[in-house]
């Protein structure tokens, strides 16, 4: 929706977003401010490339589409994005170009890389670069990317990985990370964060106020690198309960706990969508937030529905990138008992279509 003009584009971002939350099993639900994060602020992109006859094209692929929309600039990412893109485009023709040679069978077998994936991530120190292929990273790529990152110093960290696999770091000048709430939170190659810093503020603000005065134990389901377990835990009162599937997301944030000497907050592995808390585990907790990928988190929300009215938490603060897969676990929390003080939406996919939101449940 680039081509509409602020206003235009505002206004009908307003209107898909009160035309699916009034799928919501709750008469008037009250609103907050729509908060719409400004343009240029995508700190992460994953690009494809492919290499045909003798040609780089590197960018997005077009909607629906496997066709690569040739990129030299994009307005929705960083400047320093923005900056490092004609040096990845230098380096991955210079990649593509490598043949590499084996001897199989008294044959000499030639090959190239000619296509993949190039994850890059604005970190508070520099450039973070994954890159995913379908072959394995021969010793002469190695040379290049070597070669490469002494003469590019906005890159920090290369790490490479083949498809589906974990990635490997071939060269770290010094390790990124990304600064939560004024801690400083070191991130592995891959790692999902919020798109933006300022969409994250503006997350982490709403949590916090939607917390408000609450406080003991809280559990922050979904937790990810621990967006909202730092803020969460600056309240010595609270004691943190922090739960994700991802070994690779929570093996950094238990090192930066324990780096920061952080008391309150516990970590633990676990696959929300096949094991949620259950009544049981969901005792004693005064607060939970909830922050799932866009499938939601049916499973969890039917937990929390079905605690004893005298058990349930007083406060559920739901954080989500899709409002339709919402509005299916904000009806289960209502025909638990649960009813909706407030929904915000942030705006943190500016020009397109998605939206992100925080909405507070209470008893």
């Amino acid at each position: 929706m680039r081509h509409l003009n602020p206003e235009e584009y505002q206004s009908i971002k307003i209107k898909q977003f009160d035309t699916t939350i009034g799928a919501i099993h709750q008469s008037n639900i009250p609103l907050g401010k729509p908060i719409f994060i400004p343009d240029g602020q995508r700190r992460r992109a994953e690009l494809t490339f492919s290499w045909q006859k003798k040609h780089l094209l590197l960018g997005f692929n077009a909607y629906q589409s496997h066709d690569i929309a040739n990129l030299q600039h994009c307005a929705a990412l960083t400047a320093a994005l923005n900056n490092i893109l004609p040096d990845v485009r230098n380096f991955l023709t210079d990649f593509c170009a490598i043949q590499t040679h084996k001897k199989i069978k008294n044959k000499i077998q030639t090959s190239q890389i000619t296509q993949g994936e190039i994850w890059l991530t604005a970190a508070e120190n520099g450039i973070d670069i994954l890159l995913e292929t379908e072959a394995e990273i021969e010793l002469e790529y190695r040379i290049l990317i070597s070669e490469w990152m002494q003469n590019t110093p906005a890159v920090i960290r290369f790490s490479a990985a083949r498809k589906n696999k974990k990635p490997e770091t071939i060269i770290e000048k010094t390790a990124p990370f990304i600064n939560i709430d004024n801690h400083k939170v070191f991130i592995s190659a891959g790692t999902f964060l919020q798109p933006s810093v300022a969409g994250e503020r503006a997350l982490i603000d709403l949590v916090l106020k939607y917390i408000g005065n609450t406080t003991g134990n809280i559990a922050d389901l979904f937790c990810g690198i621990g967006t909202f377990s730092y803020p969460l835990s600056q309240n010595i009162k609270n004691k943190i309960l922090a739960v994700d599937s991802s070994a690779e997301s929570l093996n950094n944030f238990q090192k930066t706990v324990n780096t920061l000497k952080i008391p309150n907050i516990k970590i633990e592995q676990k696959n929300l969508f096949k094991y949620a808390l259950d009544t049981h585990d969901l005792k004693n907790f005064s607060a939970v937030v909830l922050d799932p990928p866009r499938a939601g988190a049916q499973s969890q929300t039917k937990q929390l529905a079905a605690l004893p009215q005298t058990e349930k938490p007083q406060k559920i603060v739901a954080i989500s990138c899709n409002p339709q897969t919402f509005v299916n676990d904000a009806n289960t929390l209502i025909a638990g008992g649960y009813q909706i003080k407030e929904i915000t939406m942030v705006d943190q996919f500016v020009y397109t279509r998605h939206c992100e939101l925080v909405a507070l449940f209470e008893i």
